[in-house]
């Protein structure tokens, strides 16, 4: 059931377009647009990625995410996977890294941006 929890986020997230999934450096699977990372995976267990340090704090505040578990003083971000209840949480932190609201819209709509996404 676990490696089904992987792949449904993979599934979702490279549905989008131009997003490509290639092996990561560190074991998983990590998703570009180009040459920017939105975020990997690590299994079934763990997503990280790549937030502005505003974002990240914003995240943290709202319960979505956790600091990075190597860099916890980075923008990055940790997202443990805990149970197929997790999707749709995780998939929504890939959109809003896929949109970059905050480099278009005010900064006090990220996280209704991150609560409407699919």
């Amino acid at each position: 059931m676990g490696e089904d929890i992987a792949k449904q986020i993979e599934q979702t997230v490279a549905s989008w377009p131009g997003v490509t999934v290639e092996p990561h450096r560190f074991g998983g699977v990590e998703f570009r647009v180009g040459r920017r990372e939105l975020g990997h995976l690590h299994g079934n267990r763990l997503a990280d990625l790549p937030f502005p340090v505003t974002v990240r704090e914003q995240l943290i505040a709202a319960g979505k995410a956790e600091r990075h578990h190597v860099l916890p003083n980075s923008g990055w971000v940790s997202r443990w996977i805990r149970g197929v209840e997790n999707i749709r949480d995780v998939v929504e932190l890939f959109h809003l890294n896929y949109e970059q609201p905050w480099s278009t819209k005010p900064q006090e709509t990220l996280l209704s941006a991150a609560s409407t996404a699919k």
